[in-house]
């Protein structure tokens, strides 16, 4: 009997799904688990993954491209909540077998499965070639983004830090103990090393790429 790993982070989710599973194919769960530090001991231990992408301790791209690492034959199935292309994208650069939305029917995650057993692909080969293409113009753009914000020293990180807590000139000066003018310098330098034409642009270009955060109130 083929083992199989639940990996998800939404309890009544996946116990239900992992019962319908056990009842519909010839397959045992061993084990139902939320986070990637509990699916490690399993990685080389069953035959078939199905993983959500929101898992509690990171999230399923990292959960799979680890997987991969461990045991690279072991399909995997993606259950994702985004019907979006780069969604599934990134699942495919990362490793997963197929990618299906929650919302599919029963009878297409059991097709699935069968499919994936059977070392047969889940998506045409164009649709898969596409994906991967999708996902490497991704990263390249992200790698673009951080070279891009490494030229941005640490006081104008500080600075934009400041900025997005909706803080005056004469505020960031204050708070940074320096001058407003020199603050605007500062914001001079941050628009024409980010390719930007306004603050909040290069507010949001950072914010997206993760150099500042936006805190709770």
């Amino acid at each position: 009997m083929k083992r199989a790993l639940l990996v998800d982070d939404h309890a009544v989710y996946r116990e239900s799904f992992g019962l319908v599973l056990e009842h519909r194919l010839a397959l045992k769960i061993v084990a139902q688990v939320a986070s990637l530090e509990d699916a490690r001991p399993w990685f080389a231990e069953v035959d078939l993954g199905v993983i959500g992408l929101s898992i509690a301790d990171g999230n399923g791209h990292s959960l799979l491209r680890e997987w991969r690492a461990a045991n690279p034959t072991v399909p995997i199935i993606v259950l994702g909540e985004s019907p979006e292309r780069s969604a599934r994208a990134m699942a495919i650069e990362a490793g997963a077998t197929g990618v299906l939305e929650k919302s599919a029917s029963l009878a297409d995650m059991i097709e699935a499965i069968q499919l994936a057993w059977a070392g047969e692909s889940l998506l045409p080969p164009q649709e898969m070639i596409d994906l991967l293409r999708m996902a490497s113009l991704r990263r390249e753009n992200e790698y673009a983004a951080t070279e891009t914000l490494n030229r941005l020293t640490p006081r104008e990180l500080e600075v934009l830090q400041v900025l997005a807590e909706g803080l005056s000139d004469r505020e960031i000066g204050e708070r940074l103990h320096i001058s407003t003018e020199t603050v605007r310098t500062h914001f001079v330098n941050i628009l024409g090393k980010l390719h930007v034409s306004s603050r909040i642009q290069a507010l949001v270009f950072a914010v997206r790429h993760g150099a500042v955060q936006i805190r709770p109130e």
